[in-house]
C-alpha cells in the first residue's frame, strides 16, 4: 500500500497526490463526473456529501509540466462505527489503466484500518469486470446482489465486503 506524508505528496509511487477534497473542487469533480458515469452524482448531493462527519470524498491529482495539477480520479466514502462503505469511484476516462482507482482504494481501506474499523462494503456493476477485478484484488469477495440496483439501465449490482 502506498503512504502518503503528511503534506499530502506520495513518499513513493506514481507522482499521485491524493487529498480531501474541498468546495472549491466542485467544478473539477462535476466534469470529472460527467465524463465518467451516464449517471453523475449532482453539485447538491456532492455539497452535502462535504457538510457529513462521517464522509470523505478524496482526490487523486497529478502535478502538469506546465503548474498546477490535473483531477484524475476521486473515491466518496463513508466511515460509520467501524465499517468504511464506499460510494463512488470514478477515474477520467482518459486516465483509466493507470492505478488510479487501486490508489485511491487503498487510501481509503488504510484510513478504515486506522480508524479500527473491522469491515469496507460496496456495490459494483455486475457489467465493470475492471472494477470487479480491482476490488478483488484488494481482498473484497461478493456476498450478494442487488436486483436492478442501477435502475436506469437496468443493472444489477454485486455487494462486496472486505474484512479487515
Amino acid at each position: 500500500m502506498r503512504r502518503l506524508r503528511d503534506d499530502g505528496t506520495p513518499d513513493k509511487g506514481k507522482g499521485f497526490l491524493i487529498r480531501q477534497m474541498t468546495v472549491d473542487d466542485m467544478p473539477a469533480v462535476m466534469a470529472l463526473e460527467k465524463a465518467s458515469f451516464k449517471n453523475p452524482w449532482s453539485t447538491e448531493l456532492l455539497g452535502r456529501e462535504l457538510q457529513h462527519d462521517w464522509s470523505t470524498i478524496l482526490l487523486v491529482e497529478e502535478p502538469v509540466p506546465e503548474g498546477g495539477v490535473v483531477l484524475l480520479g476521486l473515491a466518496i466514502f463513508w466511515i460509520v462505527h467501524d465499517e468504511v462503505h464506499v460510494l463512488n469511484v470514478a477515474t477520467a476516462p482518459v486516465h483509466r489503466r493507470r492505478g488510479v482507482a487501486r490508489v485511491v482504494m487503498e487510501e481509503v481501506l488504510r484510513r478504515g484500518v486506522a480508524r479500527r474499523c473491522s469491515l469496507a462494503t460496496l456495490e459494483v456493476r455486475r457489467g465493470n469486470e475492471s472494477a470487479l477485478n480491482l476490488y478483488r484484488s484488494l481482498g473484497f469477495r461478493p456476498v450478494g446482489i442487488r436486483p436492478n440496483y442501477y435502475a436506469d439501465e437496468g443493472e444489477d449490482a454485486i455487494v462486496m465486503v472486505l474484512d479487515f
